[in-house]
C-alpha cells in the first residue's frame, strides 16, 4: 500500500517521515517549451542519500510542472519535442537519482489555468506519456511515470484515460480543492462523499469512481487528502456555516498545524464533522475552515482499503510539522 507524500524542494524531511512514506515527490521540477528540464533549485536533492540511508526502499519522484504556461501543449503536440521531453526524463532520473517522473500538467484541454490548451491536448498527452515511458525504460528498469489528475469529469474527458494507464504506473487523484476559488460555497474541499444538499456534489469516492469507470485499475488509483485548509469568508451565520452562498470562492486557509495550534475549538472557531461526507469544518459565526484531520484521514485510509486502492497521497507535506496526520496514514495502512 503506498503512502505518498509531494513536498517542495526544501522540504524537511525527517527519519521518522522516511520511514513512514513509500513514495517522496518533489515539487516542482520545471519543463521548458524546448523539452527541457530545469532542478538545480532542489535543495532537497542533495538529501536523497540520507533519506535512502533511513528507508532504502523509498521511491523519490520528480513532480514536474510547466516552468512556461504553454510548455506542456507545446512539448506534447510536436515530435521532436515529444522525444526531447522524454530524453530530459530519462537523463534527469540518471543525472539526480529520480526514482521516476510525475506529470502536474493542470490542466490539459482547459484554457481557464491560464494556459493556451486545446482540444488536441487529449490525444497529445497520450503521445507525449507514451514517449516518455519508452525514454524511462530504455534508460533504467523500474523508473516510475505517473500524473496528478484533477478530480472530476473536466479531467476524465481530457484525457484518454485507458490508453494513458496503459503506460503509467498510477495516478494521483487530487481529491481536495474540490471546493475552491471557483465555488461561491462555503463547503468541503476534500470530502470523502458528497453530502446532501450540495450543489456542486465532487468527492473522493465520486472521483474514484470516475476514473475506474472510464478504465483505470483500482489499484492504480492513490486516494488525495488535504495537509491544508480553504477558507470562505462573510459567510452566513446559519447551518453553521454549511453549504451556504458566500460572496467569493474559498481562498486557502491555514496550514494543519496552524490549525490545531490556534484554530481547532479554539479562538472562537468551533468543529463540525459532517458523517455523511466524513469531513470536519471549523466555524467562528462568519469564516468557513474546510480540511482534513486525524478522524477524516482514518476514513479515507480505510475506504483505500476497502476498495483495493493503490494507496493514498497528500499535498503537502510541511503543512503539518507535527506529522499527526502522516502518523494516522502509516498506522492504519501499515507503516508502523
Amino acid at each position: 500500500m503506498k503512502i505518498l507524500a509531494y513536498a517542495n524542494g526544501d522540504t524537511e524531511i525527517t527519519e521518522k517521515d522516511a520511514k513512514s512514506l513509500t513514495h517522496l515527490n518533489t515539487a516542482f521540477v520545471r519543463l521548458r517549451k524546448d523539452g527541457t528540464l530545469e532542478a538545480d533549485h532542489l535543495a532537497i536533492i542533495k538529501r536523497f542519500e540520507e533519506i535512502r540511508r533511513w528507508n532504502p526502499d523509498i521511491k523519490i519522484v520528480a513532480s514536474v510542472v510547466p516552468l512556461e504556461a504553454e510548455a506542456f501543449t507545446v512539448c506534447a503536440a510536436i515530435p521532436a519535442l515529444r522525444e526531447k521531453t522524454g530524453s530530459s526524463c530519462a537523463e534527469l532520473c540518471a543525472r539526480y537519482g529520480f526514482d521516476g517522473v510525475d506529470f502536474d500538467w493542470e490542466y490539459p484541454c482547459v484554457p481557464s489555468n491560464g494556459v493556451d490548451a486545446t482540444g488536441a491536448d487529449r490525444h497529445n498527452f497520450t503521445l507525449l506519456c507514451a514517449e516518455v515511458r519508452r525514454a524511462l525504460d530504455a534508460s533504467a528498469k523500474g523508473l516510475l511515470l505517473t500524473i496528478a489528475a484533477g478530480a472530476d469529469i473536466y479531467f476524465v474527458e481530457s484525457v484518454e484515460l485507458p490508453e494513458l494507464v496503459k503506460v503509467l504506473d498510477f495516478i494521483n487523484l487530487m481529491t481536495y480543492d474540490l471546493k475552491c476559488g471557483f465555488h461561491a460555497l462555503a463547503g468541503h474541499h476534500t470530502a470523502l462523499f458528497s453530502s446532501t444538499g450540495d450543489y456542486f456534489r465532487n468527492s473522493g469516492d465520486q472521483a474514484v469512481r470516475l476514473f475506474h469507470g472510464a478504465g483505470v485499475p483500482k489499484d492504480k488509483l492513490l486516494l488525495g487528502a488535504a495537509f491544508y485548509s480553504r477558507k470562505w469568508e462573510g459567510v452566513k451565520d446559519r447551518n453553521h456555516g454549511f453549504l451556504q452562498i458566500c460572496a467569493t470562492g474559498g481562498g486557502y486557509g491555514p496550514d494543519y498545524g496552524k490549525l490545531r495550534e490556534a484554530y481547532i475549538n479554539k479562538n472562537g472557531y468551533i468543529r463540525y464533522w459532517d458523517d455523511e461526507a466524513k469531513a470536519p469544518w471549523l466555524f467562528d459565526g462568519s469564516t468557513f475552515l474546510s480540511y482534513d484531520d486525524e478522524e477524516s484521514i482514518t476514513h479515507k485510509c480505510d475506504y483505500v482499503k476497502k476498495e483495493s486502492l493503490g494507496g493514498i497521497f497528500y499535498w503537502e507535506h510541511k503543512c503539518d510539522p507535527t506529522g499527526t496526520l502522516l502518523g494516522v496514514m502509516a498506522e492504519k495502512l501499515g507503516k508502523r
